[in-house]
């Protein structure tokens, strides 16, 4: 019997049909598949993204917060003030950011990005607070800023005035002393020979070798500015080389004029009553007189208030 009969070549073309038919119809299930997983690894490559995405806004976010927080604390500073909870907020965002960071090279789940999101929220709304504050105290500051001005020009203004016044009064007190200058009228030396006799020349020549004594008189002038109460007046007798006599063991001494250390011969204390009260003084040397220009010379209240000249021959 033959193989090769219509019969045979009929179902022959019916399996190569049917295994055509499961070719093509495995052919679709892999382009299926395929689709599939490529379909999927798209969507799992743009989660990743998206995470990504994610996590670098993230840290801008933290990054921004953490600038933010700093400019506060250097605000609060420039203020004088200091503020240790932002110190431990700029601490606490600096460790937020290195865990962040440490997300591109590990998982960054969706429980991590709500818990950063969360912790951000309350960040940025501290940080609203925290400007409201800076805001309020910098208009105070402002006020007290403004207050302290006026206050320092009133303070300036009072020193001024205060200054003026003062020099107004030194000058005014100035005039004061000089109007309460005394001043020695009719002064007069004479000489008291050894034997005690006085005797005034007219010329104010006297000789030398008979001088034992001087005696010099003077009136003070009325004068109703000078305040009546005790005073000194000293006597500078001026040998004629210019050196004013001068021994302690006789009752010398210094004063000052104008700042200025200057010896005396003699002093005497009294009390003015502004009633041209008359004043001497009788001086020994001890010694003997030099021969020329003698020059007496009255202080009082650092004033000069006489001078006369006598001479010895």
């Amino acid at each position: 019997m033959s193989a090769n009969t219509p019969e045979n070549r009929s179902n022959r073309k019916l399996l190569i049909g049917g295994l055509l038919v499961v070719l093509i119809s495995i052919n679709g299930i892999l382009i299926y598949m395929n689709y599939q997983k490529k379909e999927k690894t798209e969507e799992q490559a743009e989660i990743i993204n998206v995470k990504n995405s994610e996590l670098e806004n993230q840290i801008k976010i933290y990054e921004a917060l953490k600038a933010d927080f700093e400019r506060q604390s250097q605000e609060l500073q420039s203020m004088g003030l200091e503020n240790d909870s932002l110190e431990t907020k700029i601490a606490a965002i600096t460790a937020d950011l290195d865990e962040l960071r440490g997300f591109r090279k590990r998982s960054y789940s969706l429980a991590d990005q709500r818990r950063f999101r969360d912790r951000a929220t309350a960040f940025e709304q501290q940080l609203k607070e925290k400007d409201a504050q800076i805001a309020s105290l910098k208009q105070d500051n402002e006020v007290l800023f403004t207050e302290n001005t006026d206050l320092k020009t009133t303070q300036t203004r009072l020193a001024d005035s205060l200054t003026t016044m003062q020099s107004t009064n030194e000058v005014l007190n100035e005039k004061v002393r000089m109007a309460s200058r005394l001043e020695a009228k009719n002064l007069n030396v004479n000489i008291i020979n050894q034997r005690g006799k006085e005797k005034e020349d007219d010329d104010n020549e006297y000789r030398a070798k008979r001088v034992d004594k001087l005696r010099v008189d003077f009136k003070l002038a009325k004068n109703d500015v000078a305040k009546k109460e005790p005073k000194t007046v000293y006597m500078r007798l001026i040998e004629p080389d210019g050196a004013a006599l001068y021994n302690l063991t006789t009752g010398s001494g210094t004063f000052q004029i104008d700042g200025e250390d200057m010896y005396y011969t003699a002093k005497r204390d009294f009390v003015y009553d502004n009633t041209q009260q008359p004043l001497s003084f009788t001086y020994d040397k001890n010694a003997a007189y030099k021969k020329g220009q003698h020059t007496v010379e009255l202080y009082a209240d650092g004033f000069l208030i006489g001078k006369t000249t006598f001479v010895l021959k």
